[in-house]
């Protein structure tokens, strides 16, 4: 017997779970432009498994029938779900098993498999268009046509509905405004390249680029890091990643020349696709800052590593390249009118031990970039209080400490290690508490959010490249979720997870709750908000269950429909 229900998208549903576990979804509230997602979970609780695999027919059906998308979720192995002995009670799991998380096309040109005993999960997205002329109550169902798929392997189906769900959409007359926060999430071009065993700059690799960047920036990401220079970030020595700058450098009886072919074809792929601004790779290694990026060129002809481990930051030759290709670079891009859309990086997360040494090797370059924004991850406030970091960026667990001292235009971010109390994009954490991290960034009126790990595919310090279907943790590295939030797909597109469609709710929560700031004061805002979360927000205060992060929701929209309807 086929047991179906509509559920919340916060919820994850593992194999081994029992529908019945899970509390239904009637009704779902949400603005024009909205992406609005939730599951229909099924299992077959039957008779005994026979030699035919049984399918079924999908339909949609009702007034945004047409705007809705059907993906299967599919589960993937973790070995890492949290760092060792370092948990809180707000995690689904913690022991090593298999997760939800990719979103797949469904199977057999269109079907659903249903499998006897275990609990699956289909995801439904509607998308919402910014016109919709619709207001009010509006029903979505969906039915499941029984069939089977014999020894033949022909499929067959007697017409006949066995089960049949329905939800509620109220729409609300009003659009979700552009999304004003910025939101960055570390994009590897290198990695692309490794897995799909293509040439650095090829036609294909440009294609699969393209591709992914589309893909980040309809899901809310509005800035991309762009690799002028092979990114210096998670490659310790010896190991190298693979050379993917985008400029071309040359040096001839001692002099620099440049070639931004690269640079233009990015940039207006950018503009295609709907990037706002760039974000230069770092010119120094991570950490430390102890070494210039990697940077290759022909010298008097011949293709080589003109600079690379053995260089020292604050070798005088490397400081001269940079200077010369900054200025060179601004140039070109004051010529095209994208200047400002550069945003600038230095190195990423520097030690304090390290504070003099990043101060120095900063000013080395900084005059050239007067007027222009230098940001950096960081944790320690005193970058900050000696002008070291104009714009830091500090890590969730240590933003208080830059709120608090009233740092201006603030962005923060997450990474491996804010896995106690605070939001994270882990598999083993719910997706409540993923999302949490857009009520936070509102209340704290933050500027810009960051996370390392768009579709990062090696292990730690790039010694090798991963396989993402098997290893999801960077090879034992971080909790398995961290490095990466898109699947490679077979056809040079991602497959997305959970956690990306996770993140772009938080997104949108944020762009409704500055609508709601339209019509009320901050203030009032975010004490709705505290309200219906029944507790005040921080950084160390997720949402604990599904039905918390949906009323913090609801109540942003109950006063955007209050105020509408005076």
């Amino acid at each position: 017997m086929l047991k179906t229900k509509i559920v919340s998208s916060q919820e994850k549903i593992f194999v081994d779970d029992k529908l019945s576990s899970f509390a239904p979804v009637t009704t779902l509230t949400a603005l024009g432009g909205e992406v609005v997602n939730f599951q229909l979970i099924y299992v077959d609780e039957g008779e005994p498994y026979l030699p035919v695999r049984p399918i079924c027919n999908l339909s949609v059906s009702g007034d945004l029938a047409e705007y809705v998308t059907v993906r299967d979720v599919r589960s993937v192995p973790v070995d890492r779900p949290t760092l060792p002995g370092i948990t809180d009670s707000n995690y689904l799991r913690t022991t090593p098993g298999i997760y939800p998380d990719i979103l797949t096309p469904l199977r057999y040109g269109g079907k659903v498999v249903i499998s006897r005993d275990k609990l699956r999960s289909l995801w439904l997205e509607v998308r919402i268009p910014h016109d919709f002329s619709g207001d009010g109550v509006l029903t979505l169902s969906i039915s499941m046509e029984s069939g089977a798929v014999g020894d033949t392997g022909v499929a067959h189906f007697d017409g006949e509905p066995i089960a049949t769900e329905s939800i509620k959409l109220c729409v609300i007359g009003v659009s979700l405004p552009p999304q004003e926060l910025l939101h960055t999430q570390w994009f590897y071009c290198d990695c692309l390249a490794s897995y799909y065993n293509v040439p650095v700059w090829s036609d294909e690799h440009w294609e699969i680029i393209e591709n992914f960047a589309k893909v980040a920036v309809e899901r809310g990401r509005n800035m991309l890091y762009t690799p002028l220079l092979t990114p210096a970030l998670n490659v310790n020595p010896p190991y190298e990643r693979l050379p993917s700058q985008l400029v071309g450098v040359s040096l001839n009886d001692g002099e620099y020349t440049f070639d931004f072919t690269n640079v233009d074809r990015w940039v207006d792929m950018c503009d295609r696709i709907g990037v706002k601004y760039l974000e230069i790779a770092h010119f120094y290694d991570q950490h430390k800052a102890a070494h210039s990026a990697k940077v290759y060129g022909a010298v008097d002809g011949s293709y080589k590593c003109i600079f690379g481990w053995d260089t020292s930051s604050e070798d005088p030759k490397y400081v001269r390249f940079l200077r010369e290709m900054i200025v060179a670079f601004l140039d070109h891009m004051k010529s095209r009118g994208d200047d400002k859309r550069c945003v600038f990086h230095i190195a990423d997360e520097p030690h304090i031990a390290d504070l003099d040494h990043f101060n120095k090797i900063k000013n080395n370059i900084s005059d050239l970039l007067t007027g222009y924004v230098i940001m950096d991850a960081l944790s320690n406030i005193e970058f900050y209080n000696v002008g070291a970091v104009t714009e830091p960026v500090p890590v969730t667990s240590r933003a208080m400490f830059f709120i608090e001292a009233g740092v201006p235009d603030l962005w923060v971010y997450y990474a491996c290690n804010q896995v106690v109390d605070y939001s994270n994009c882990y598999l083993a954490m719910p997706s409540w508490r993923t999302r949490s991290i857009g009520m936070q960034l509102y209340k704290y009126n933050l500027k810009g959010f960051l996370h390392w790990g768009y579709n990062y595919y090696n292990n730690r310090a790039s010694g090798d490249a991963i396989n993402p279907y098997l290893d999801l943790s960077g090879e034992d590295w971080v909790p398995a979720g961290d490095t990466f939030i898109v699947y490679p797909g077979n056809d040079g597109k991602p497959l997305e997870s959970i956690r990306i469609m996770t993140m772009e709710e938080a997104m949108q929560d944020v762009r409704a709750m500055r609508l709601a700031e339209k019509y009320y004061s901050h203030s009032e805002v975010v004490r709705e908000m505290e309200r219906a979360l029944g507790d005040e927000i921080t950084f160390e205060r997720c949402a604990r269950t599904a039905d918390e992060m949906l009323r913090v929701r609801e109540a942003v929209n109950q006063m955007i429909i209050r105020a509408i309807s005076k």
